[in-house]
């Protein structure tokens, strides 16, 4: 019994030849989140720095041009630096910050969920059951005075929460990112390390 769960183990690190595609997916999953977002805010810029620094309708942070730069610039060029694999572990530190300062600023007053859904769920808070409420309202007046069956033929509504869930989520790649690197193989940092004999 013993031997057969060896043989099954070794069979099990063979898998390990593969082990660069996790890296390479969470790159390329992340890649177009963060480029989308970092691009936004460089094509809106104005829009964006007024929503940085005001307190009463936007965030309230200071500096908000140079933070708003920031945020935009670590975004877009993180997104780049992902795709090509290259200083992936230095890239993350500052997008996990970015990432931190969302969840705080932006989301956490919303709690968990980012779509609002089941007011039965766990993490459903009362802004959640309210946004359930209302979208369960909104169908009501769509099949009445709409044609709901089109409207929804390529999804259902939702109402987006904006709670810390999507953050959270992309914190916790990018901390396995720092980790573990950009993968072997398909990555600038992998064949930088190998020509500088830092890898066998």
């Amino acid at each position: 019994m013993f031997s057969l769960f060896i043989k099954l183990q070794d069979m099990l690190n063979q898998t390990r030849r593969l082990d660069f595609l996790a890296p390479l997916l969470l790159r390329l999953y992340l890649a177009p989140i963060f480029w989308m977002a970092g691009t936004n805010k460089l094509s809106h810029m104005e829009s964006t720095i007024e929503w940085f620094g005001n307190p009463d309708w936007g965030l309230g942070l200071p500096f908000p041009t140079l933070m708003a730069y920031l945020a935009a610039l670590t975004e877009a060029g993180g997104a780049i630096l992902l795709v090509t694999g290259l200083a992936v572990r230095w890239i993350s530190i500052p997008l996990m910050v970015t990432m931190v300062v969302a969840a705080v600023t932006v989301h956490l007053q919303n709690g968990w969920l980012a779509i609002a859904e089941g007011s039965g769920s766990l993490f459903a808070n009362e802004r959640t059951i309210g946004a359930v409420e209302r979208l369960d309202r909104a169908k009501e007046i769509l099949r009445e005075h709409g044609n709901y069956d089109w409207l929804t033929q390529n999804g259902s509504f939702v109402v987006l929460n904006n709670g810390i869930e999507f953050a959270v989520t992309y914190f916790v790649m990018l901390l396995a990112l720092f980790f573990i690197g950009a993968g072997r193989y398909l990555s600038a940092d992998y064949w930088v390390a190998r020509r500088f004999g830092r890898i066998n």
